[in-house]
């Protein structure tokens, strides 16, 4: 009977989801985030999360103004507004052309995009590392729109309906999804064996790994993807989104990362995934109210 009323539950909140995506659709990619980022700026100041992200700001950058720290805030809260908007739209958000890199809403810098060429015919796998900057989806869009062989990690939504209906939705526009998860790095390893390029978020607190230095303070890191790079000895490569003015974006691939090694000649786990961080931390410095300040990645 639990069972039955939890999935009745379930099935009802998905209906009020699916209604509201139909809804942001239908305002077009250019209309919904201007409306998501408004409505993000109006109502995320009355949330804990608000609280949750200015003490974090204030943590990161204790050198700024609080003119400055409200700036980043602000700035934030528009970013998450917009990127839940375009959820819908990724698809037509996506509307790159090589042969013209910055004339479109995508722009990916020639350095970058002869990197992803490399990549996708060397026949090889790879890693790619990202964090929750601007629209931190449209990665995983590139891949798939132009032929990279991909999987990627993704968290599912505890409803199982809505979890349904993101999936297939995701799955339109992006390659092979990984659900986090027990299996997960099964399933993770199993993708590079196969010869994928395997990317995933690694800038929120991992209980569990590593202790590291972020924005001069103690957090604690995912080292998964350190692990598999140790595993695999493949390349690792970070990839980030820009949030550009005029609803545009500019995407960026690195050259490979050179991870730290121990004695041995194998990747220093550890290290690595301190490596790895301190290129994430400079994302951030880069464009501050473009990154997901609204978790707790300093809790202990």
């Amino acid at each position: 009977m639990r069972e039955t009323l939890q999935n009745i539950a379930d099935e009802s909140l998905a209906a009020l989801v699916r209604g509201t995506f139909a809804l942001v659709r239908a305002l077009g990619p250019d209309r919904a985030s201007n409306l998501g980022g408004f409505g993000a700026r109006l109502l995320g100041p009355l949330t804990s999360a608000n609280r949750i992200a200015r003490e974090n700001i204030a943590l990161a950058f204790p050198e700024k103004s609080a003119a400055e720290r409200a700036a980043i805030l602000r700035a934030s809260w528009d970013n998450l507004g917009r990127t839940a908007s375009e959820y819908v739209h990724l698809g037509a958000l996506w509307d790159h052309d090589p042969e013209q890199f910055d004339a479109g809403r995508i722009s990916i810098p020639p350095d970058s995009a002869e990197r992803f060429l490399r990549l996708r015919d060397d026949g090889k796998p790879a890693l790619f590392f990202a964090a929750h900057l601007a629209n931190w989806e449209l990665p995983a869009v590139a891949a798939r729109r132009h032929g990279l062989p991909s999987a990627a990690l993704y968290r599912t939504p505890n409803n199982r309906a809505i979890a349904r209906d993101v999936l297939r939705m995701r799955r339109d526009v992006m390659g092979e999804l990984i659900p986090a998860g027990i299996s997960a790095p099964i399933r993770m390893m199993e993708a590079l064996d196969a010869g994928l390029h395997l990317g995933m978020l690694v800038d929120q607190r991992f209980g569990r790994g590593p202790q590291i230095r972020f924005f001069g303070r103690t957090a604690s890191a995912n080292p998964l993807l350190a692990r598999l790079a140790r595993r695999f000895d493949c390349p690792v490569h970070g990839t980030r989104a820009i949030r550009l003015p005029g609803n545009r974006f500019r995407l960026e691939l690195t050259e490979a990362i050179e991870l730290p090694r121990d004695a041995r000649g194998q990747v220093d786990v550890q290290q690595a995934t301190q490596a790895i961080n301190d290129i994430i931390e400079e994302w951030i410095r880069e464009h501050p109210g473009q990154w997901l300040w609204q978790h707790r990645r300093w809790r202990t």
